[in-house]
């Protein structure tokens, strides 16, 4: 992925979040951050994407990101966990979904990026780079098509 960003998030107060938050915003690509969120021994890893390159790969991505046997264990624990205040970090809002796992980040009621689950991210890009490779708009299919109709035949060379 583009960015590897290390964090720290202590409370709200600290602007290191939003510093973060507003690079991914500014450099339009996906950074991976960990976090040592208080009071927790191990550190959480995501990929926080901007919401317009999010919306590309999702686009393209031909399916939605598979749940495995293990993601079930996951699902079923985040259905169980309470609800949560939205976590304000300066100008950025973070809300969390209770299933997939993924945070929306929104600032003044747009959501600009959302954590990922890098797995995920990594998913997701792989697939919608595929497919866009493979894709041709009807334009360039027809000009492809009708230079293919002009090539001799094996038969003739």
């Amino acid at each position: 992925m583009g960015i590897e960003v290390d964090v720290v998030v202590g409370y709200p107060i600290n602007d290191e979040m939003e510093r973060v938050l507003g690079l991914a915003e500014a450099v339009g690509e996906p950074v991976t951050v960990t976090f040592m969120w208080e009071g927790r021994e191990e550190a959480e890893h995501a990929v926080l994407v901007p919401a317009a390159t999010l919306a590309l790969w999702e686009h393209w991505a031909p399916i939605a990101y598979p749940t495995s046997g293990a993601g079930e264990e996951n699902r079923a624990v985040a259905e169980e966990s309470e609800l949560a205040h939205p976590a304000e970090f300066g100008a950025f809002t973070l809300f969390r979904r209770r299933v997939g796992g993924r945070t929306a980040v929104a600032r003044k009621g747009v959501v600009v990026a959302e954590l990922l689950d890098p797995d995920e991210a990594h998913w997701l890009q792989e697939k919608a780079r595929n497919v866009r490779q493979g894709f041709m708009d009807p334009k360039q299919k027809a000009a492809f098509e009708e230079f293919l109709a002009r090539q001799p035949s094996l038969d003739e060379q």
